[in-house]
């Protein structure tokens, strides 16, 4: 990325305590508690302050449910997870806070929804030049605009602007919902319609952009849309299916998770940090903190 001036980093910390629950080796402290994908959270976070990041902030599933399962049975939940994970998702959330970065426990709502939510809010203040939103989750390309509003998948190193969302799903940002509602996502649950593969998908969202601006006669689509009248049968046969699943893809906005980007601005962990890191077993992250705290 080229160099700028203010930034704001917004990390998909439900992603990253997935991520690093099954990337790590187990790690058990001595009261029996789980840990690995703690300090694995807390290290990433460090990574981004240690190369330049000043304001972090970080969106959590407090509660996996959402209101969205009250939408759709079927939609993702806590139903398997492993306890040793479960278990884990208060102490990122307490160490997080510990360590002086912003954190939004999400209840009614997803970590999803709280990173659109801050990233609209950062979007809105002339100060920041670029938000990124760190996560490879495919709803978030809903929130991109331009160059100004990208999406970092940090694994792959890979940056999602706006001509990057459109590459990938062959439609713009703000047909991903509907996109989605066709194909479907399987991460969150929902199947999407039947024969609405990626290609067809992007070639009729490309061209007409909405559900509701997708032509009833299908000789109105297009040559390259093969089984035209079969798929326009199964899609307004189906019209509040696909709807429902465009609903659950659509990200919300709570513009009361924060005030402004100043609340995100990283000035080193708080003095509870260190009972923290002791519980945990994280003598190397407390110093890793207390050392890039110095820096500032």
């Amino acid at each position: 990325m080229p160099a700028m001036g203010l930034r704001v980093f917004l990390v998909d910390g439900t992603y990253e305590m997935f991520r690093y629950h099954f990337a790590l080796p187990s790690h058990v402290t001595s009261d029996g508690q789980e840990v690995a994908a703690t300090r694995g959270v807390l290290n990433t976070v460090l990574q981004l302050i240690a190369s330049g990041a000043t304001h972090v902030g970080v969106a959590t599933d407090h509660v996996i449910e959402s209101f969205r399962n009250q939408m759709f049975r079927s939609y993702k939940s806590s139903a398997g997870m492993a306890p040793e994970l479960l278990s884990q998702f208060q102490l990122i959330e307490d160490a997080l806070e510990a360590m002086g970065v912003t954190v939004w426990p999400m209840v009614e709502l997803e970590a999803d929804d709280g990173l659109a939510s801050v990233a609209a809010i950062a979007n809105d203040d002339p100060r920041v030049d670029q938000v990124v939103i760190c996560t490879p989750d495919k709803d978030l390309g809903q929130c991109v605009r331009g160059g100004r509003v990208v999406q970092l998948d940090r694994r792959k190193n890979a940056v999602l602007d706006e001509p990057a969302i459109e590459a990938r799903f062959g439609v713009l940002p703000a047909s991903i919902p509907d996109y989605l509602a066709l194909v479907g996502d399987s991460s969150d649950g929902y199947p999407g319609l039947p024969a609405f593969g990626a290609k067809t998908t992007a070639a009729l969202l490309h061209r007409f952009g909405h559900l509701e601006d997708i032509p009833k006669d299908p000789a109105e689509w297009m040559v390259a849309v093969r089984g035209a009248a079969t798929l326009a049968a199964t899609l307004f046969e189906r019209w509040d299916e696909a709807l429902l699943y465009r609903d659950l893809a659509t990200l919300r906005i709570d513009r009361s998770l924060v005030k402004d980007v100043d609340q995100l601005e990283w000035r080193g962990p708080r003095a509870e940090f260190a009972e923290i890191c002791e519980r945990i077993d994280g003598e190397g992250v407390l110093a890793r903190a207390r050392s890039l705290a110095a820096a500032l």
